[in-house]
């Protein structure tokens, strides 16, 4: 399954990492080198939730920004009786 937020279509998106060294000039050194730069991602916070969607009760998957935006409605807790 693709990493996609349901509700705001958020997904995984690329950049970079830039490896450094040296000190920076204003602490007194002769400034900071880019030594190596290589890919990398960046993943959404997507989390598998059971939400009312058409009047239905279905899992989807939504980021945890959209959870907490209050986006889901989420079903109603059901009081379960044992039969005695």
């Amino acid at each position: 399954m693709s990493r996609v937020c349901h509700f705001l279509g958020k997904k995984t998106s690329s950049g970079n990492t830039i490896a450094r060294r040296g000190k920076a000039k204003y602490l007194g050194g002769v400034g900071v080198k880019t030594t190596g730069i290589t890919k990398r991602k960046f993943k959404p916070n997507i989390q598998k939730v059971r939400a009312v969607i058409d009047g239905k009760v279905c899992k989807i998957r939504v980021s945890a920004k959209a959870i907490k935006m209050g986006l889901i409605q989420k079903p109603v807790k059901r009081n379960y009786k044992k039969a005695e």
